[in-house]
C-alpha cells in the first residue's frame, strides 16, 4: 500500500468520525467519535468511502480533525461560497464544459501557486490563522508528493458537498420555518 492510499483510508476512518460528532450525543460526543473513527476502519466503511469518493483533500481532513477537537470550524457561509464560487465551474470545465481542462494546470502549478500567494498574503492580513495553516499544511502534503495533482490537496468533491451544505443551510431553516407557520 502506497503512502497515498493509507492516507485515505485513514482520512476517511477520521472523517467518518467527525460526522459522527456532528450529532447530539452531549457528553458522549467525543467518545461516540472516536468509536466511529475506529470502527470505520475496523468493519470497512472507510474503505467503501475510499473506493467511492477517492482520495480527500488535506483541506477536508483538517476540517474533519478540527471538529473531532471539539475546536469551531472554520467554514462558515463566507468561505463556502467562496469555495463554491470557485469549484463549481472548476468541475464543469473540468469534465468537459468547453475546451480547457483547469485540472491539468494541478500537474504543473506555477501558475496556480502564483494566485495562492495573493491569497496567502491576504489570510495573513485578516488574521485568518486556521485558514492560513490549513493552506500551508496543503503546500506542504503537496511539496512532499502526497498528492499528484495541487487541486487534490485543496478541495475534493466531498468537501465540495460540504460547502453546498453549509450554504443551503440557514436557506433550508427558514423553507422550514415558514412551513411551520
Amino acid at each position: 500500500m502506497n503512502a497515498t492510499a493509507a492516507y485515505g483510508l485513514l482520512a476517511h476512518g477520521l472523517i467518518f468520525g467527525a460526522l459522527v460528532a456532528l450529532l447530539p450525543l452531549g457528553e458522549m460526543r467525543a467518545r461516540a467519535a472516536l468509536a466511529a473513527t475506529a470502527l470505520a476502519m475496523a468493519v470497512g466503511i472507510a474503505p467503501a468511502m475510499h473506493g467511492f469518493f477517492g482520495t480527500p483533500s488535506l483541506t477536508l481532513l483538517l476540517l474533519a480533525t478540527l471538529q473531532l477537537a471539539g475546536r469551531p470550524t472554520p467554514l462558515g457561509e463566507l468561505p463556502a461560497r467562496g469555495l463554491l464560487a470557485f469549484a463549481l465551474p472548476f468541475y464543469a470545465t473540468a469534465l468537459g464544459l468547453g475546451s480547457f481542462d483547469p485540472y491539468a494546470l494541478g500537474y504543473q502549478p506555477w501558475a496556480p501557486l502564483a494566485l495562492l500567494a495573493p491569497i496567502g498574503i491576504a489570510l495573513w492580513w485578516k488574521r485568518q490563522d486556521v485558514w492560513l495553516l490549513i493552506l500551508t499544511l496543503d503546500l506542504a502534503a503537496y511539496a512532499g508528493d502526497l498528492f499528484a495533482n495541487l487541486w487534490d490537496a485543496l478541495f475534493d468533491p466531498l468537501l465540495v458537498l460540504l460547502a453546498l451544505i453549509v450554504v443551503s443551510r440557514p436557506w433550508a431553516t427558514r423553507l422550514i420555518a415558514s412551513r411551520n407557520r
